[in-house]
């Protein structure tokens, strides 16, 4: 069954202008790409043993897309809603061969497509005629960005932006005191952590062994640092020290014991006990890229630096890296020592927090896993209710704790300022994912001004919020959620059902809605979108890195993965 999607996938065809039935000119020009006419087709793994979640993927008929899992999973709508599951024309994907243009060119379905990007200057989007739902309020929409927050409130006060993400902590104050403007606050759903890399061999210390690699001296630096200070001194109103990985607002974040309290005396002892009364030097690695989970990355890593070396004589040096080599070193467990990164929600489950960073699938950010963790949570996830789920992640939360991948240092207080008197509905998320379509300014352009430029705007290969946004503006998955707010919502699936035991999942697709490109959304579209992120084998399982940690994390192990 395997070799139909092959065949479908391997159509590119002579140079050509795909136009829609009516004869209207695409709005997306994708010279050399020719529509397809739909074949069923059915992805299918021989069977479970490989360790991921799926069974298969089928395109049933031209409007029925049927997913059948190898494990119940209740909170699967809320996973497939996410951005990196958005939908894409199987013959674009083939034609940009999984990467290529793909990175900064997709053919979404959404309320806007992308114009025009020039590298670090703007992304320009333009509004889609053809949307299928309620057409944007603005006919252009511009991201422009700067990691400096006071020179966003600045292009705000000056009128040249319309919004602006993650005011700094002090401009607060300033923004609900100025009658031109409006604050937005976000629930702190996210996580800022100091990570460890625990292999025992690391690049780095002269091919001794990695301190770090020692559980003791995790919980040593666990136990020295104030995080309570940090919390203090450089986050907004709203943020709080993190006494779990997980946010309590989410059900069974906060389940099992608190994490280790700051004590100086006992740390330095435990250190001694194991075996570096010393201390020892590492590296502190981050980027300087401004989050809700981190507004002030250059101040907090100094913090931690100057805590360690003063509580632990630990001496830290700080390696600030570029964004997206940033992410990719964490993803590929490249980074050597310490290093500082956090989690904004995607959708409010565990699964998306301990499952996503600890579970069987997740990424070599903290090196070896723990079976004790990965287990609790495999068990956890497929139970339906939180009173069942609970048991499991109480153990989970203890066994992070014991094990310290990494130090859950605070939930960050956040939100979005716009001008005052905007139309339709200005609006910060929980999840981070703002829709600017419906909103606007009665100019007919509407600028954004975010915290730093997207790495790529293929989504199904990229972790980073600043991208996973302007994908939402443009790209759209089978299931969404709701404007402001976290609830699940049909989107490209006009309704779905699942059987009893939460394995099979079925999506009846919207009739006659089209991408950017003029091309008409099918079943063998979704199929193609989602196993080139599934099957490693697949020759389009490429993207901007090749990682696809979104899928690793939510669905585990990749169809067909290679060796370790």
């Amino acid at each position: 069954m395997k070799r139909n999607l092959s065949v479908l996938l391997s159509l590119v065809v002579l140079a050509g202008l795909m136009l829609t039935a009516c004869g209207a000119k695409p709005v997306v020009q994708t010279e050399g790409v020719k529509e397809t006419a739909f074949k069923a087709v059915k992805v299918e793994a021989p069977n479970c043993d490989y360790g991921g979640e799926f069974k298969s993927i089928e395109a049933v008929d031209e409007l029925t897309v049927k997913v059948t899992l190898c494990v119940p999973d209740p909170a699967f709508p809320s996973k497939i809603a996410f951005t990196s599951f958005a939908i894409q024309p199987a013959d674009y994907l083939t034609f940009t061969g999984g990467n290529g243009a793909l990175l900064e060119k997709p053919i979404g379905t959404g309320p806007y497509y992308v114009s025009n990007w020039v590298r670090g200057d703007q992304l320009v989007f333009k509004a889609f005629p053809d949307y299928w739902g309620e057409k944007a309020m603005s006919d252009t929409l511009v991201f422009k960005w700067s990691t400096e927050s006071a020179q966003r409130l600045v292009e705000l006060q000056s009128g040249t932006v319309d919004g602006i993400d993650n005011p700094g902590p002090d401009d607060f104050a300033k923004i609900e005191g100025d009658s031109a403007l409006q604050l937005m606050p976000r629930p702190a759903l996210n996580i800022m952590y100091l990570g460890f890399n625990n292999n025992p061999q690391v690049d780095g210390f002269d091919n001794a062994a990695n301190p770090l690699a020692n559980e003791k001296v995790r919980q040593a630096i666990a136990m020295g640092l104030d995080r309570q200070r940090i919390v203090d001194n450089f986050y907004p109103a709203g943020s709080e020290v993190a006494d779990y990985f997980t946010p309590c607002a989410i059900p069974n974040g906060c389940v099992g014991d608190k994490w280790y309290g700051f004590d100086a005396a006992a740390a330095k002892a435990l250190l001694a006990e194991a075996g570096y009364p010393d201390g020892f030097e590492t590296v502190l690695n981050y980027r300087d890229v401004v989050r809700g989970y981190l507004p002030d990355p250059n101040v907090v890593a100094q913090d931690i630096q100057a805590q360690l070396k003063e509580n632990l004589n630990i001496t830290v040096n700080i390696e600030v890296m570029e964004s997206g080599a940033f992410l990719d070193a964490a993803d590929s467990g490249q980074l050597k020592g310490l290093h500082m990164l956090g989690w904004g929600a995607d959708y409010p489950d565990q699964t998306n927090f301990l499952g996503y960073h600890f579970g069987a699938g997740a990424s070599k950010q903290f090196g070896d896993k723990f079976t004790d963790i990965t287990e609790a949570l495999d068990k956890g996830a497929q139970l339906a209710s939180d009173a069942e789920r609970e048991p499991f992640y109480t153990t989970a939360n203890n066994a992070v704790r014991a094990h310290v991948p990494m130090i859950p240092i605070a939930h960050g207080g956040s939100g979005v300022a716009y001008k005052a008197g905007l139309q339709g509905n200005p609006h910060s998320s929980p999840l981070g994912n703002e829709t600017f379509s419906v909103m606007g300014n009665g100019t007919g352009t509407f600028v954004w001004m975010q915290n730093a430029e997207p790495i790529s705007l293929y989504c199904a290969d990229e972790t980073d919020g600043e991208s996973l946004r302007a994908c939402e503006q443009v790209t759209q998955s089978l299931l969404g959620y709701q404007t402001g707010g976290t609830a699940v919502e049909p989107v490209l699936a006009e309704s779905y059902s699942a059987n009893a035991d939460l394995t099979e999942w079925t999506f009846k697709l919207r009739k006659g809605v089209k991408f950017h490109n003029g091309f008409t959304l099918d079943a063998a579209d979704v199929v193609a979108s989602l196993s080139v992120q599934w099957d490693a084998a697949n020759p389009l399982h490429t993207g901007n890195t090749g990682a696809f940690s979104y899928w690793s994390g939510l669905f585990g192990t990749f169809l067909n993965a290679p060796a370790q």
